[in-house]
């Protein structure tokens, strides 16, 4: 091999290797902006699990995106929608008199709804809430809050005089991603979007005893706090 056509071939490699290295940096800021974009809350975190490691946090849910990312979410049947709704309603109602009870239901409920639109099984809670952050990013904490509730410890709920609200507040942030589930399919994907859900109300209702306006088919909540019993 003659002399120049080594030096030539140098020469490509190091003009590959800049290029290589330049589209790199090209690609490297906006990834972090893209994705605190697409995850909101969950980018936070993301970045607070890692002790405000950003990249860290990056490489994390990057990698979630590679995972979960071509999810196509399943359409549910009219009856199927119908059955859900009506065992979200009456969890809700069996909060006043039984609240541990009506979280361990909503958990349930969430994780059998998410199975049904296709995300992983409900027994593989991480997996599958790891692939609802993907696509349900604004509303996912929900189900982390109300699936934490659902399996603390009666003596840990009580601690404090807090266990009834905090599931209370549980089941109103589990509420969104229900809905977002149960609601048809939207075309082109993307679920990450964020809802219109409008907690205020409900919250309202919630703290007053007094009757939110129905909205999409659901009863709303109707109790007052000093009306929901310790379980």
């Amino acid at each position: 091999m003659s002399t120049g056509l080594i030096i030539a071939l140098i020469v490509i490699a190091a003009v590959v290797i800049i290029a290589a290295v330049m589209t790199l940096r090209a690609r490297g800021p906006r990834q972090g902006p893209s994705l605190k974009r697409r995850f909101g809350p969950e980018y936070d975190r993301a970045v607070a699990r890692h002790d405000g490691d950003a990249k860290a946090a990056e490489r994390e849910l990057t990698e979630r995106v590679q995972r979960h990312g071509e999810l196509r979410e399943r359409p549910l049947e009219p009856a199927q929608r119908e059955q859900y709704e009506a065992r979200w309603t009456a969890a809700q109602e069996r909060f006043v008199d039984s609240p541990r009870d009506a979280v361990a239901e909503a958990d349930r409920l969430l994780a059998e709804l998410a199975g049904a639109r296709g995300f992983p099984d409900g027994g593989q809670y991480e997996e599958q809430l790891s692939a609802l952050s993907v696509h349900h990013a604004h509303h996912v904490d929900g189900y982390r809050r109300v699936h934490r509730a659902a399996h603390l410890r009666a003596e840990d709920a009580r601690d404090g005089g807090q266990g009834t609200e905090d599931m209370r507040e549980a089941m109103v942030a589990a509420r969104a991603l229900f809905e977002e589930l149960v609601k048809p399919a939207r075309h082109g994907g993307g679920g990450h979007t964020g809802g219109r859900h409008d907690h205020g109300r409900e919250r309202a209702a919630l703290d007053g005893g007094r009757k939110a306006p129905t909205r999409g088919g659901h009863m709303p909540w109707a109790m007052n706090r000093r009306q929901a019993k310790e379980s």
